[in-house]
């Protein structure tokens, strides 16, 4: 294999341990049926000019308007005696909506909710969405202070924040930083390896979206849904994870920008589950993006936008007269300088809505509008067959064939579990990616594999989001591979 290749993609069995933290934000609504579109606009959270002479910059007001609306989260599971673990919430709405993650209340069997007046409610889950790590939630209360929401999409590289939650049990803590990047993807989302599922119908993982906003901010363990705020206390984001070869704060913190998590709390308030829309196109992963390009014969440099791999047959995409090696450079007017804001941006629509395009095309731009198609969630009236031609359609993407390993490969490389890359198809995903035949898949997604069972089961969960393959090179380098098989 390449040693480049391998360089490049090599991440593996090093990868940072992230540890769940949370924050929301939001712009201003016109959907009748938004979470806040009732709020009543109180002039006791108008805020002051923040004080910016000298360098000096005032955290004391948006302190105040965020704390009170910031809550301590306490789980239960399996109605074991105590609380099992512990995060943040947002209040979103004076009756009781509250943001968080997803990852803080999954699998509880109990949620309770502790106000900063110290008062508890039993919560009732509303819904919650593993694909963007958000959850809502509701308590039996009036008349509570809640966080505005601001508007993510002006937030600037280099702008104070503040982080507000309840890290290591501790209470209502704030702590302050800049915003140091935007839409970054860390793959946290899909490496959480949940297992469990929203309903039936909708497997998990399968439309991960990440593109936090990045800050400096000191969050640790218990911060998960807390808020991340400018310093106008508005609502910015909700603090999800962070970047530690310890599990304690090391720098780096992420945050779900407001903007995404307004549509997909909205949506589990009216529906109880998020819906969709799906152009239909798959593209690289930002990590495997350059590598790709250049196995393309493509400068990286020269691609301004989102280079689409494949596109759906009979998708929105299709149907709009997109094509594979169209360059995708801007989305309803906003340009595209990573494959994370694009797929954010869709993220926030709904199935039926329209989006106009702006692509390039044998050095011509063009423009399309693309009608959003809805997310195929309900169960088909002969799902083994469903499947069957899913799978049928990935494997064609992927350009591979696969066996289990032997006794003897599996005793020299010490694995208890992998399958073997038994042939590669030239042009295939697997061959673009520059994974070889004889390389051996450990896990896909977070999941162990240990039979070519498990890869169809994988792929089938992840058909359309980000796949992460952990592997050894035939060299017997530890290496991943991520890309996208639809958007």
């Amino acid at each position: 294999m390449n040693k480049l290749r391998i360089a490049i993609f090599s991440v593996l069995f090093t990868i940072l341990q992230f540890v769940a933290i949370g924050c929301t934000n939001r712009q201003d609504v016109t959907n009748d049926r938004s979470v806040q579109d009732t709020l009543p606009r109180s002039t006791d959270n108008n805020v002051g000019d923040i004080n910016l002479s000298n360098s000096n910059v005032n955290f004391v007001t948006a302190a105040k308007m965020t704390v009170p609306a910031v809550v301590h989260i306490k789980i239960n599971f399996n109605n074991a005696s105590g609380y099992g673990a512990s995060g943040s919430g947002v209040i979103i709405s004076p009756d009781g909506f509250i943001a968080t993650n997803n990852h803080v209340v999954e699998n509880a069997s109990a949620i309770d909710i502790v106000l900063y007046d110290n008062r508890t409610f039993s919560a009732k889950l509303i819904g919650r969405d593993p694909n963007t790590d958000l959850a809502l939630l509701k308590i039996e209360a009036n008349d509570l202070p809640i966080v505005k929401f601001g508007n993510s999409d002006k937030v600037q590289i280099g702008e104070w924040v503040l982080a507000v939650g309840f890290p290591l049990s501790l209470n209502t803590t704030v702590t302050a930083g800049i915003v140091s990047a935007k839409a970054r993807s860390i793959g946290i989302i899909n490496r959480r390896g949940s297992t469990s599922r929203q309903n039936d119908d909708s497997p998990e993982g399968n439309m991960a979206v990440e593109s936090f906003i990045q800050t400096d901010a000191a969050i640790n363990s218990g911060n998960s849904g807390g808020a991340l705020v400018n310093t106008s206390g508005e609502l910015i984001g909700i603090n999800s994870a962070i970047a530690s070869q310890t599990g304690s704060y090391a720098g780096y913190a992420f945050a779900i920008p407001v903007n995404l998590a307004k549509k997909i709390l909205d949506d589990l308030k009216n529906y109880g589950v998020v819906k969709r829309g799906v152009l239909g196109v798959s593209f690289p992963s930002p990590d495997a993006k350059n590598q790709y390009l250049k196995q393309q014969g493509l400068d990286p440099a020269l691609i301004q936008g989102v280079y689409i791999i494949d596109v759906q047959n009979k998708g929105a995409a299709a149907i709009a007269g997109l094509k594979a090696g169209d360059i995708i450079q801007s989305i309803d007017g906003v340009s595209l300088n990573s494959s994370t804001i694009f797929s954010e941006r869709i993220a926030r629509q709904k199935p039926g809505d329209t989006i106009e395009l702006t692509y390039l095309r044998d050095g011509a731009i063009g423009t399309v509008s693309a009608t959003l198609q809805v997310q195929d969630v309900t169960k088909a009236e002969n799902p083994e067959a469903k499947n069957s031609n899913a799978l049928k359609e990935i494997y064609e993407k992927l350009g591979a064939t696969f066996a289990p390993l032997t006794a003897e490969i599996k005793q020299y490389f010490s694995l208890s579990a992998g399958v073997l890359v038994t042939n590669v198809r030239k042009g295939g995903f697997f061959d673009q990616a520059g994974i070889a035949p004889s390389t051996i898949i450990v896990f896909i997604n977070g999941k162990p594999i240990n039979n070519p069972k498990d890869i169809d089961i994988a792929l089938l969960t992840a058909q359309s989001g980000v796949i992460q393959i952990l592997a050894i090179a035939p060299d017997g380098s530890k290496v991943v591979f991520d890309f996208s098989i639809g958007t």
